[in-house]
């Protein structure tokens, strides 16, 4: 008999009039729930050292905060064409100028004010004995958001028997484009307290430097010697009041880390390890990415959440696997292109646990 089970149950009707229904895929060590509005990951459950169940992620108890970005503050969210930034809310491709709608002062963030986390998605689900499977597709037109190209777009949410859930994101175009897709899960492995407790370790020697506007300030800087140094697992919070520029600019921590590194045989590579001392739950993450964006919150700013939870600043941690901000305006940066008949792919593994006293 399978120890996983899926379920899902209607979740409301979406503003373009759509049934919404999220879905339920459970082990025996970790319980992950989806919707199809967005692709949203509308909460994460795992049990702590004393085999207590707790919600690990910022989120809502319906479906409708979600359906407006003042509310859904990217909780959970599924972000594209491009997450992060795009300078200007412009770049050049082939020659030609795109241009995007501005939602983050001059920038545009996240795929602009109508991204992929404000769309319904199709749902089709797969179950064995080894997994549990829940893939999500649409297509993005040409010019959605100024992009160039009609983009089909598939992304898996695979739960293993062992409580792994992996992220297995697809694309195709029928026109150069630029693709750089994320999830935007805020994680919180306590859920009573914020997240400046949490121990962090991030294997990644540089990270990229942002201007006041967090568009990156040149290429990649040495972590070495700054309170960006993560290689040595510590705490979030034991220096992100240190007066550094970047931390100043940012409010905390807002940065692309870049992971280097053999990759394994999945083609991953380790990203970032977050420990909870108290309950005791962790969280391993890897990915086929260049980068991780770690957020630690900064613009939250007692946002209403779960059972009438405010979550305020540096309450949540996000782990965001990634190419780095404004990459298509950056040829020095791994490139974000995507050209008819390539076949955008990217991977990323979170493995929950538990460590002892």
């Amino acid at each position: 008999m399978s120890v996983l089970k899926l379920s899902s149950e209607p979740w409301g009707r979406s503003p373009a009039g759509h049934d919404v229904r999220r879905f339920t895929l459970a082990s025996p060590t970790a319980e992950v729930r989806v919707m199809t509005y967005g692709g949203v990951i509308t909460g994460v459950r795992t049990p702590d050292r004393q085999g207590v169940w707790n919600e690990i992620t910022l989120g809502h108890d319906t479906a409708a905060p979600y359906f407006d970005r003042a509310t859904a503050s990217f909780f959970g969210a599924l972000v594209g064409r491009y997450g992060n930034r795009i300078e200007a809310g412009r770049f050049v491709l082939d020659g030609e100028t795109f241009t995007l709608p501005r939602n983050d002062g001059p920038n545009t963030l996240h795929g602009g004010p109508e991204g992929f986390d404000q769309h319904d998605w199709a749902a089709e689900t797969r179950e064995d004995e080894a997994a549990l499977s829940l893939t999500l597709t649409r297509r993005s037109p040409d010019g959605e958001q100024g992009f160039p190209g009609a983009l089909d777009v598939s992304v898996t949410y695979r739960l293993s028997a062992d409580g792994t859930l992996d992220l297995l994101y697809r694309a195709r175009t029928d026109r150069p484009t630029v693709v750089n897709l994320t999830n935007h899960t805020y994680w919180n492995l306590h859920g009573g307290r914020d997240v400046l407790g949490h121990v962090l370790e991030v294997p990644a020697e540089q990270f990229v430097p942002v201007r006041a506007d967090m568009i990156p300030a040149g290429g990649p800087a040495r972590v070495q010697g700054t309170p960006l140094d993560f290689r040595d697992a510590r705490p979030v919070g034991a220096r992100i009041g240190d007066d550094h520029e970047q931390l100043r600019l940012a409010g905390g921590y807002d940065h692309t880390f870049v992971l280097g590194g053999e990759p394994d045989a999945a083609g991953l590579r380790r990203a970032a390890h977050l420990r909870e001392p108290d309950r005791g739950r962790t969280l391993e993450v890897w990915t086929s990415e260049p980068g991780v964006q770690v957020y630690s919150g900064n613009f939250l700013t007692g946002q209403p959440g779960r059972a009438g939870q405010a979550y305020t600043k540096h309450w949540g941690l996000c782990l965001e696997t990634q190419h780095y901000p404004d990459s298509p305006n950056r040829p020095e940066f791994p490139s974000t292109r995507l050209d008819p008949g390539q076949e955008y792919r990217s991977h990323t593994r979170y493995r929950f646990g538990v460590a002892g006293d």
